[in-house]
């Protein structure tokens, strides 16, 4: 399909990279839009074989399906600049952060068909964890649609935009504290005398593992982690220090303050 991207930042690459990858369209099937002095984005999606067009009003015209991906800030300039070219033919899928639906529509013509969607990044390796809320004049095919197009890079969920902000900080911010994570096991590796290299590669396939496990396995996560825990032993006493340490409770004060954060950005806008 004839995909438009307004705003041509890491989101938009990788989203696009993931949805080519996955063969829902190729690259000369994209139209990008971009502000003319971000070379380096602009760049990046001619790579994918991408046209560049810095007018916004093109990209809606060319496209089936635009994903708007620019910062919450820009949202109304974007929606200024298309709201006279927006049909009845276009699908609007946002991925700004904090931005409603409410919001959306106030900027467009009444019958615009708008879905805010809330990817992450890994959706670049196909491995995304993504929810979307259903605009007032979104169809259940609009709602396929979406599901497929986001299905293919990782998982994708139909949410109430109540929960947008607690997803935002635990799907949406959650790569930034699982790469913590593998920094600080690979750290204590290292310590202990491994080589740098293969401690990265090993923590890092050990969450990929650990996360399919709680994913294919449907078993709670405590449990899978007490079948793990042998009386007396090392993983016993590893996790002894991460409790003493209060690592549980600052992963959940983490995803609270991060969705405090993400209400602030949204009652800005």
């Amino acid at each position: 399909m004839n995909l438009g991207f307004i705003g041509a930042g890491k989101m938009a690459h990788a989203l696009a990279k993931g949805f080519i990858a996955a063969g829902l369209t190729k690259g000369n099937q994209l139209t990008v839009s971009c502000a003319p002095e971000d070379i380096l984005s602009a760049e990046t999606f001619k790579q994918l074989g991408a046209t560049i067009n810095y007018d916004n009003k093109e990209i809606i015209k060319r496209s089936e399906v635009t994903i708007i991906a620019v910062k919450p800030d820009v949202i109304p300039q974007v929606l200024t600049d298309i709201k006279d070219v927006v049909t009845k033919k276009n699908l609007l899928l946002s991925v700004a952060m904090g931005v409603t639906i409410k919001q959306l529509e106030q900027g467009l013509p009444g019958n615009s068909r708008v879905i805010r969607v809330m990817p992450n990044t890994p959706a670049l390796v196909r491995e995304g964890a993504t929810v979307y809320v259903s605009g007032t004049h979104a169809t259940e095919q609009d709602c396929n649609l979406t599901k497929q197009l986001f299905g293919s890079v990782g998982i994708c969920e139909r949410v109430s935009e109540y929960i947008l902000d607690p997803v935002t900080a635990l799907s949406g911010s959650g790569p930034a504290f699982i790469y913590t994570i593998i920094e600080a096991l690979s750290d204590g590796a290292v310590r202990m005398g491994m080589a740098r290299d293969l401690a990265y590669k090993l923590a890092a396939q050990t969450v990929v593992g650990a996360g399919k496990m709680v994913l294919n396995t449907q078993m709670h996560p405590g449990v899978l982690k007490d079948n793990v825990t042998s009386p007396a032993g090392s993983t016993c006493e590893g996790l002894h220090h991460l409790e003493e340490n209060a690592v549980r409770s600052a992963f959940i004060k983490a995803i609270e303050g991060a969705t405090k954060k993400c209400r602030e950005t949204t009652s800005k806008h």
